[in-house]
């Protein structure tokens, strides 16, 4: 086993291990709450074979007849139970055939990766030329907290670095958006972090049942530009995709 692919099956029982524990008591959250929802849902009315990798409990695609690839048993079990094609499974190793899909989404995956070239080259080959591949990711290591790592992220990206990755991998950038539900408040992330730590089960308690409706509740709406959004001090950016 080469040294990126031990870091992987590190990062990847870290991540199963953070997200099992958030699923396990958490309610999912109807894709319909999210402010994703109606570009999402227009996209997906045009897609009727469509994938979203990694959605947890908070899946932005529609539930049913959608496929769904996640590392969490709590979360893959709750999405077939509401009618998702919910697969356990890995983003560097799609359980699809080529070219199955007209729509893939994948919200904050990939930086939870050490070799994310192999989540690219997944999510190209599983989506169709013409395709659309709905993405978003945090920027600028500059940026990076301990929320970062406790969260299993492996890295915050460098806006001309995910452009590139995308690029290399057939990929063009049609539409972005300012993206993200982090707080921006240094204490509130340091008293978090504090709780995850100390009492995790407590902490996740008041996360499902407090903090993320109130979060649900200030969510802004999406503003897109055209091509790629001028990344200067944003936290994290959503963008939509064309695969050529």
């Amino acid at each position: 086993m080469g040294s990126t692919d031990a870091i992987d099956t590190d990062m990847t029982a870290v991540n199963r291990a953070f997200y099992d524990a958030l699923w396990r008591d958490a309610k999912l959250q109807e894709p319909e709450r999210f402010n994703t929802w109606e570009t999402l849902a227009a996209l997906a009315a045009l897609a009727p074979d469509r994938l979203e990798v990694g959605p947890g409990l908070r899946p932005r695609l529609p539930i049913s007849g959608t496929a769904f690839v996640d590392l969490s048993e709590p979360a893959v079990a709750k999405l077939a139970e509401r009618g998702g094609l919910a697969r356990l499974g890995d983003a560097t190793s799609l359980p699809f055939a080529d070219r199955t899909f007209d729509l893939v989404c994948a919200f904050d995956i990939v930086e939870h990766v050490a070799d994310d070239e192999a989540v690219f080259r997944e999510l190209a080959r599983v989506t169709r030329p013409g395709g659309v591949l709905v993405l978003s990711v945090p920027l600028h290591p500059a940026g990076w907290t301990e929320f970062d790592a406790m969260v299993g992220h492996f890295r915050r990206y460098e806006p001309g670095l995910l452009r590139t990755r995308l690029a290399d991998h057939g990929f063009v950038i049609e539409r972005s958006a300012i993206f993200g539900m982090q707080p921006t408040n240094t204490w509130l992330l340091r008293m978090g972090m504090w709780w995850l730590k100390h009492h995790r089960r407590r902490a996740m308690f008041c996360y499902n049942r407090l903090f993320l409706p109130i979060g649900m509740r200030l969510q802004k709406p999406l503003a897109f530009t055209d091509g790629f959004a001028d990344a200067a001090g944003i936290d994290e950016v959503m963008v939509i995709c064309r695969r050529r």
